[in-house]
């Protein structure tokens, strides 16, 4: 039987090359977006301190989150334009319900507008390595979310190795003595539910629409709720130096990493991975973003930094075992060394103790 999107819509990918494309297609894409979003934080917090050292002549930082935000997502437009042009055709246009442009414009709002909105906020008033930190709730509420709103199994096995890299998490953050309850903290915390719920949603939308038509409105969806956001409560001129040399030549690494790779990477992994694969991927951001933030930043997560590595290390290899944990252990306590109560005595007991018995020493038998 034929999705609805392969009813509705002439998609780019056929049964046919869906049939034969890779089995770990959609792992391979999580893993890639994963590390692309969690270099992004500290990119940006690294190209504004950049644009700090060279002011425009009015002494205005040209490199802002919202600059970056707005031109990078102007800028992934153009390849997602080439590499989409089949699904982007006026008949496939056409053929938007009504339905799919509510959605369409309920997850950019959320996607584009709110999320980064809430995450810039946080990376102003807090350090990277603390929105990275708490940003690790995430993947066992996806996988919750997943199995109650979409009816999405998932291995028990998955939710484990979540609450294992959630732990580590926690571990980093109880060793960290700069992690504080501040409004950057509350901020990261709130957009993290937004990014899980922009999660869920494109999942949900990815499931009828195709993959070019999803990405690409809704990414000019998204730039103008975020433009129009940003000129309401904090005025346009936020976005003065949009076009300055200085952006121009620094955004292309924020572009193309975070966006273009990052961006398409998720999206297939949205389309192709299971909920149990993308919580395995996402279980690692907090490692590679406190790698990436002591890079580029400078930045010391403290002497939680190792244990709480080793236990999200761990958490990544309970994700992948293939063989059940209990059903591993109970291989390892079968396999254990095993002693007779004779063999046990013969260590214990002196053979001074039993008159009369060999020299060779105990035999088993009282």
């Amino acid at each position: 039987m034929c999705t609805p999107s392969k009813t509705r819509f002439n998609a780019t990918e056929s049964p046919t090359v869906v049939g034969r494309m890779p089995i770990r297609i959609g792992l391979l894409c999580a893993w890639v977006a994963v590390l692309c979003y969690a270099a992004a934080n500290s990119i940006a917090s690294h190209l504004v301190s950049v644009g700090q050292a060279n002011p425009m002549p009015d002494g205005r930082n040209a490199i802002t989150f919202a600059n970056l935000f707005v031109l990078s997502s102007l800028i992934s437009l153009v390849p997602m334009a080439f590499l989409f042009r089949a699904d982007l055709t006026r008949n496939n246009l056409r053929k938007l319900a009504l339905n799919d442009w509510f959605l369409l414009t309920v997850s950019a709002l959320i996607s584009s507008a709110l999320t980064p909105g809430l995450f810039f906020f946080a990376l102003e008033h807090s350090s990277v390595t603390n929105v990275v930190m708490i940003g690790r709730i995430e993947p066992p509420l996806f996988l919750m979310a997943a199995s109650l709103f979409l009816k999405e199994r998932f291995e028990k096995k998955a939710l484990i190795a979540g609450l294992v890299a959630l732990l580590g998490a926690l571990v980093m953050i109880g060793f960290c003595d700069t992690v504080r309850l501040g409004p950057g903290e509350w901020a990261a915390f709130a957009a993290t539910l937004s990014f899980m719920s922009s999660t869920l949603l494109a999942r949900k939308v990815l499931k009828t629409l195709p993959m070019g038509i999803f990405a690409s409105i809704r990414t000019v969806l998204g730039v103008s709720f975020y433009v129009i956001f940003v000129c309401v409560v904090q005025g346009p001129d936020q976005f003065r130096g949009l076009l300055s040399p200085i952006l121009l030549k620094q955004v292309w690494i924020y572009a193309i990493v975070v966006f273009v790779i990052g961006q398409i990477a998720w999206n297939m992994a949205l389309k192709h991975a299971k909920p149990s694969e993308i919580s395995l991927a996402t279980s690692f951001s907090p490692v590679a973003g406190v790698v990436f933030a002591m890079t580029l930043l400078g930045e010391h997560p403290g002497s939680g930094l190792i244990p709480g590595a080793v236990l999200i290390l761990l958490a990544i290899y309970i994700g992948q075992c293939k063989r059940p944990i209990p059903g591993r252990l109970k291989v390892v306590w079968a396999s254990r060394p095993t002693y007779s109560h004779s063999d046990i005595a013969q260590v214990l007991v002196p053979v001074a103790a039993f008159p009369g018995l060999s020299s060779k020493g105990y035999n088993g038998q009282f």
